[in-house]
């Protein structure tokens, strides 16, 4: 099968099996694991933050961080797509008490006037604002990457209003891959980063929150109170510990493939509006006799698997397990379509 589904259909290759099997492991709740010591260590220089916090998921990395930035009654400002928002389970109530102020923005991602606009004034009528989100790049804006004039408007808007500011960096490294930006400079504009490593990175699983040595301290209390306090994973963080030496570059192959499958769609009657591909994920509009689950389903028997993810609309994915002959194979599938 050819899996467009998601880039966390991946599997571990000879190499991070290899770093897996050879893993100093410890205890972590004890802060005793090398290896997850090491990549905390790796991923906040790498990003220029002070401490760091390995978790589970990136959605268990986004909760602790929220719960962290607010206190129960508090509002959280984040784009009508984003996936704190949508997709984690309604973690930001059932975790911290908080509701959201959901702004519909541009392709998931919203500007500092739209922020501006959605501060509550100090009222006792109103919940207290007290943190922004941004999502780089945007899962359901088609992998797009934010402008980082746009991201410093916000954190000035953040700064003046006394509000923090979090950034949902689960596909984070495709956006730098992509516009070529530092990480430092991240580490310099958000107050928390949480960067998955189970998308395009390749691992299994994993999640690395970044911040300041006490939002970390705080944010290791959380994170227990989870239930996601670790053993010996270090044999999962040596996977984290590879991806950053060997899989970072090669995002940009995911890239081009998703350019090349985008360009075959676009030749086709049935391909409606597509969000523009600037990263690994492409979204668009099925029309005329097609649907999306007639297309899913003609795509399946040709053992190719994509998405649904409207009544309109069909995602893909590309990702490390995805070659340049399956993606060769793909495009002609397309090509034969009617």
């Amino acid at each position: 099968m050819i899996d467009f589904r998601s880039d966390t259909f991946t599997r571990p290759g000879p190499g991070m099996l290899q770093a897996m099997l050879q893993a100093e492991t410890g205890d972590d709740v004890f802060g005793e694991d090398p290896s997850i010591n090491k990549l905390e260590a790796m991923m906040a220089a790498y990003f220029g933050k002070e401490a760091a916090l390995y978790c589970p998921s990136g959605t268990m990395s986004n909760q602790v961080a929220i719960k962290v930035h607010t206190i129960p009654g508090d509002e959280v400002v984040c784009s009508n797509l984003a996936h704190v928002y949508i997709y984690e389970g309604g973690g930001i109530a059932f975790n911290s008490g908080a509701q959201v102020h959901a702004i519909h923005g541009d392709r998931g991602m919203i500007n500092a006037a739209q922020v501006t606009a959605a501060i509550n004034p100090d009222d006792v009528h109103k919940a207290r604002t007290s943190l922004v989100c941004l999502e780089n790049t945007s899962n359901r804006g088609g992998g797009c990457c934010y402008n980082w004039d746009e991201i410093l408007l916000i954190q000035a808007v953040c700064r003046e209003h006394g509000l923090a500011l979090h950034l949902d960096g689960a596909r984070l490294f495709n956006a730098l891959v992509a516009t070529g930006q530092d990480p430092k400079t991240y580490g310099q504009v958000f107050d928390s980063i949480s960067v998955c490593l189970n998308k395009g990175m390749g691992c299994p699983m994993g999640s690395v929150l970044m911040g300041s040595k006490s939002f970390i301290k705080s944010a290791r209390g959380i994170r227990k109170k989870f239930g996601g306090g670790l053993r010996q994973a270090g044999y999962m963080a040596a996977t984290g510990i590879y991806a950053m030496e060997n899989n970072i570059q090669r995002l940009e192959e995911d890239h081009l493939h998703a350019k090349q499958i985008a360009q075959a769609l676009l030749e086709k009657s049935f391909t409606g509006h597509m969000l523009p591909v600037e990263t690994n994920i492409l979204i668009f509009e099925v029309t005329g006799n097609w649907t999306p689950k007639l297309l899913t389903d003609y795509l399946k028997k040709e053992d190719i698997l994509v998405t649904a993810i409207s009544p309109t609309q069909v995602r893909m994915v590309t990702h490390l397990d995805i070659t340049p002959e399956m993606v060769e194979k793909t495009c002609e599938v397309i090509a034969a379509m009617g």
